[in-house]
């Protein structure tokens, strides 16, 4: 049926709306924890669920992990403890907070005449948001964090009396230094003090306008007490994470001093391409708008501060080399809401609908037909189905080993009970034990694998990247 049989678009726009986010909700529990990133921060995830440590972050069982604050693996091992150890109770704190922040959204542009659905819509729509509603990541929280800081900031510049949005914003600065670091204000303050310039308010305006006294306490008694407790129990840690991961990450190229990966060299200004290509096709028609109407767009209060949160992300990053396209996930929101604000003023919005419905639905085949065809265990960049299918029990003298390398989901999958081989005499020793041994060789390491034993393994199972072998002892 056509749009043209309907008044407005809400009734498209509602369907829509539900078929992504159901269809996002079943990827949840239907697509594996993927390496590297999310099978990562899904065994922290794990391990701090397991043991119980709720202070220091490990990556494995010995070994802690400094790179980032707690607050998404909080989420996720609170699931675990919700609703058991699967990679839907890892994913599902994300796609709960997406779905809180499309409500907020949507509640706020409701009391302007738009449609409820439209913010859902536009942000489901867009690639890079639409990955991130259940992912693990702790961009998820960052993104949601930034989002409530800068909307509940604007929120209390226009209200003469406080509400809610004035401690919101104190609230949502705490959550941000609990998800990603100081990295939040580098994110915020920027461009909230860029608009305060432009819009020429005065510092006595903005002290009377914001709890200060209060809300510095709240944002404190939020933040700075699991800082305290990480650097006790796990010292060193401060120094790692401020000066490493919010320094030198960012502006030393192919930074060395990862302890747990490789950086992410990029071609400077790669950003920019991200943001084309990951918040398509929304970005092109903001860009185009605001190169549209330059002449006039800082004279609006609202447009402006729009404006300046959704270019400040990406200039930032722009001198940096060490980046992913995750780093355009906060900026996803100033353009969903820049998009409403004129969306009375655009003509094709037939046009548009159907465009961006483009990438969710090819989502949607492309998931339904690799199901379908069952390969879906071969193409997952995942060791789910290898370690899974081999139900291996570790209880009766079965073990998984890797070779050089162990993958998070291999670790996350074995709950932790995977090993790593370096050298062939390990694999003299363990043949010792009599116990009945599985090896996972990814297809890059499989020609280093000692021959003489290699011969001797019967190929289990394979996927796209990685093979599982059975090597009983003689």
């Amino acid at each position: 049926m056509s749009l043209k049989n309907y008044k407005n678009t809400s009734f498209y726009l509602l369907i829509s709306v539900i078929v992504i986010a159901l269809f996002r909700l079943v990827l949840t529990a239907a697509i594996p924890l993927l390496d590297k990133t999310e099978s990562r921060y899904g065994e922290i995830a794990r391990i701090m669920y397991e043991t119980k440590n709720w202070v220091v972050l490990h990556i494995d069982y010995d070994i802690p992990f400094w790179a980032k604050p707690p607050l998404s693996t909080w989420l996720s091992a609170l699931s675990f403890e919700t609703f058991g150890l699967s990679e839907m109770a890892a994913r599902f704190p994300s796609f709960l907070l997406a779905v809180v922040l499309l409500i907020v959204l949507g509640k706020l542009v409701k009391k302007e005449g738009i449609s409820f659905y439209l913010p859902a819509f536009i942000l489901l729509t867009m690639p890079e948001f639409l990955i991130h509603a259940g992912v693990v990541s702790t961009d998820s929280a960052l993104a949601f964090s930034i989002a409530l800081i800068m909307i509940s900031f604007y929120k209390a510049m226009q209200n003469e009396k406080y509400s809610i949005w004035n401690y919101l914003f104190f609230i949502a600065l705490g959550l941000g230094f609990l998800s990603k670091g100081p990295i939040i204000l580098v994110l915020t303050v920027p461009p909230i003090f860029l608009w305060i310039l432009l819009q020429k308010i005065s510092p006595k305006s903005i002290y009377l306008k914001l709890p200060w006294f209060t809300g510095i306490l709240i944002t404190a008694a939020i933040s700075i007490p699991w800082y305290i407790l990480a650097e006790n129990r796990s010292p060193g840690f401060l120094n790692y994470f401020i000066i490493g991961e919010h320094f030198n990450r960012f502006l030393v190229p192919g930074w060395k001093g990862d302890l747990y990966g490789s950086g992410h060299s990029q071609p400077l200004g790669m950003i920019w391409v991200f943001l084309l290509a990951f918040a398509f096709p929304w970005i092109q028609i903001v860009l185009y708008k605001i190169w549209k109407e330059r002449k006039t767009i800082f004279k609006d209060n609202y447009v402006s501060y729009l404006v300046f949160w959704l270019f400040w992300t990406p200039l930032f990053f722009t001198i940096s080399k060490n980046i992913l396209h995750t780093y355009i996930l906060p900026v996803t929101i100033p353009i969903a809401l820049l998009m409403i604000h004129w969306w009375k003023d655009y003509q094709k919005k037939n046009t548009l609908l159907v465009v961006s419905s483009i990438f969710p639905a090819v989502a949607i085949l492309l998931f339904f037909g690799t199901f379908l065809t069952d390969k879906l265990d071969f193409y997952m960049n995942s060791d789910k189905y290898l370690i899974e299918n081999q139900q291996i029990d570790f209880n009766k003298n079965e073990e998984l080993y890797y070779w050089k390398t162990k993958s998070y989901s291999g670790q996350f999958y074995s709950d932790g009970k995977a090993k790593k081989i370096t050298y062939p005499e390990e694999i003299n020793s363990i043949l010792r034990s009599g116990n009945k041994l599985f090896f996972i060789l990814s297809n890059k390491r499989k020609k280093d694998f000692p021959k003489e034993y290699f011969a001797k393994m019967k190929l289990m199972d394979s996927n796209f990247k990685s093979s599982i072998y059975l090597l009983k002892p003689e």
